[in-house]
């Protein structure tokens, strides 16, 4: 669910990415702290105008004071200083005026703008672009779609799945397997062949 934009507030971008959660309050002064969702945070740190949505609601845990929270979650958030503190980063706004309003922040969704995001390096991609790209091989033959990627440590790995079903390809992106990227059009060109194990 998008919330409603007042008269005032910026319209919610048509490019919204989620990037990461409030998981708690910071000290008593009213900063929040907020796990990303990747490993190199700089699309929080891109833009200084966050857009909020409130806390997935659990079914199967009740909450009496989900609406009321709810409703006193501001739907854009304005930063005045994030950095980063091991594996959160410790975020102030003057949008948030004390603890109490920063423990009802706990489990609101974060949003920025894709546009916002810094410009990667040539050969450097986010893997929100990589999501739903085909892949082909040398032969050119059509391996599947990137469904996921996963983060092993020393690099990523995409999870192609063929689209007449069967077993996903686990493929290394490296130099050594990715031959080409091309965003433009939404292809990834290889070296693997059909017959390989993951």
């Amino acid at each position: 669910m998008i919330p409603t934009a007042s008269a005032d507030e910026p319209a919610w971008p048509s490019d919204a990415i989620e990037v990461g959660r409030v998981v708690d309050a910071w000290g008593i002064k009213g900063a929040i702290k907020v796990k990303p969702f990747a490993s190199d945070p700089q699309a929080l740190f891109s833009s200084r105008r966050w857009f909020l949505q409130p806390a997935e609601v659990n079914p199967s845990r009740p909450d009496p004071l989900a609406g009321q929270r709810a409703a006193q979650v501001p739907r854009v958030l304005r930063v005045s200083k994030a950095q980063e503190h091991g594996d959160v980063i410790v975020v102030n706004s003057p949008d948030i005026l004390d603890r109490n309003a920063a423990e009802a922040m706990r489990g609101v969704r974060i949003f920025v703008s894709r546009a916002s995001f810094p410009t990667p390096d040539p050969d450097e991609y986010y893997w929100i672009d990589l999501i739903g790209l085909n892949v082909v091989n040398r032969q050119g033959e059509a391996l599947g779609v990137v469904d996921s990627l996963i983060d092993t440590g020393p690099h990523s790995v995409l999870r192609v799945l063929p689209e007449g079903g069967g077993e996903d390809r686990l493929i290394p992106f490296v130099a050594a397997y990715i031959d080409d990227v091309s965003l433009a059009e939404r292809r990834i060109q290889v070296d693997w062949g059909l017959d390989y194990e993951t």
